[in-house]
């Protein structure tokens, strides 16, 4: 996570890719564990306001009533990664109490030597020493409900996805998979959903524009959403449109 721009209020980006068409949104607090802090719920709230597609929130979630505070706030689903790596229990507690449907596990690996993945916590600075298929499929298990999976070799580099990396993932288990990481190009993205089995995917640096105050772009993004849901359906992938 080096290199990382200020491109303006998380809100302002909320709401300019509803209106082009995003079908989920992803708050993501980059250093919320490792500051041990969870302090974006003003940010959903008023995000909620005005947004009406799924908004995932993720980033310092370690508890049921971390859960719960940001469900309030007006999230639709959770994200969680270092807490229930440091306690797997979280994921079968929580899908109980709130739904599977409202529980994503974020799986962030970077790949070995030896061509195997391993498990990272706090954005791809801590190891675990977990193998992240053996994880996929321990999610999955103890009910959560959907895989955010990350590959930290690829993200933010523009250079394409891990297809093997997400299309092992993939092929492990029965819920959704998101693919992140790596998306520089229409055809990246297009790619992705004819070589794997993946459900969805996760951009955005690929998207970003730099806004001004009144939330008109300043920059060209290397590509739209719209344009990504014309190439995917030119190859007969269904997407909402």
């Amino acid at each position: 996570m080096e290199g990382l721009r200020v491109l303006g209020r998380p809100e302002d980006f909320a709401k300019y890719y509803y209106e082009q068409g995003a079908d989920e949104l992803i708050y993501q607090d980059v250093v919320a564990s490792l500051y041990g802090r969870n302090s974006i719920e003003e940010i959903i709230k008023r995000t909620s306001k005005e947004i009406f597609i799924p908004l995932t929130v993720g980033g310092g979630i370690r508890t049921i009533e971390d859960i719960a505070r940001i469900l309030r706030a007006g999230a639709d689903k959770v994200a969680i990664n270092t807490a229930a790596i440091s306690n797997p229990d979280l994921i079968s507690n929580a899908s109980k109490k709130f739904g599977s449907s409202t529980i994503v596990v974020a799986v962030e690996a970077i790949r070995q030597k030896d061509g195997s993945y391993m498990a990272f916590t706090d954005n791809g600075r801590n190891k675990t020493g977990i193998d992240a298929m053996k994880w996929v499929k321990e999610a999955e298990e103890r009910g959560a409900g959907e895989i955010l999976l990350t590959s930290v070799d690829r993200e933010g580099t523009g250079s394409g996805m891990d297809l093997d990396f997400v299309s092992k993932a993939a092929d492990l288990v029965s819920i959704p998979v998101i693919a992140h990481g790596g998306a520089g190009s229409l055809e990246d993205i297009c790619e992705v959903f004819q070589k794997t089995r993946v459900c969805g995917i996760a951009a955005a640096s690929i998207f970003h524009y730099f806004l001004k105050q009144n939330g008109r772009p300043l920059r060209i993004a290397a590509a739209s959403i719209q344009e990504v849901k014309e190439c995917l359906i030119s190859r007969g992938i269904d997407c909402r449109i």
